[in-house]
């Protein structure tokens, strides 16, 4: 399923935890070439699954995985939606182990990819003036 392209505009964002674009508002990020973007916890959440088995899920369904930042936002902005446990990043470490947040307590490390842990799904979508 591709997402179409949408934009929002700083004026109407709504407040944290309130709904946006089928899901919760989480937050705002910026991409390193200084673009914002809306986060937006969607619904669907998923247990059990290898990491290239959660970044295919997450793109079937148009969504991403949270990156590192993004993963520490949820946490401070929308516990309450999370289930407390690990949950994959988008974020690769190496080859063989990629970055997760224990949505209980906010800690980062790796895992190895092959192990089985949680996904929630994202949206940025970009922010206008």
């Amino acid at each position: 399923m591709e997402q179409e392209a949408k934009l929002v505009s700083f004026a109407h964002l709504p407040a944290l935890g309130a709904d946006l674009d089928g899901g919760t508002f989480a937050g705002i990020t910026t991409h390193k070439d200084g673009t914002h973007c809306a986060v937006v916890l969607l619904p669907e959440q998923c247990e059990k699954l290898t990491w290239e088995k959660a970044m295919n899920w997450a793109e079937k369904l148009g969504g991403e995985l949270p990156s590192r930042p993004v993963a520490a936002m949820l946490f401070a902005n929308v516990k309450r939606l999370l289930k407390p446990t690990w949950h994959w990043t988008s974020e690769e470490d190496d080859a063989s182990y990629a970055w997760n947040c224990h949505f209980d307590d906010g800690h980062q490390l790796s895992h190895h990819k092959s192990f089985e842990g949680a996904a929630v799904l994202v949206r940025l979508i970009p922010l206008t003036a």
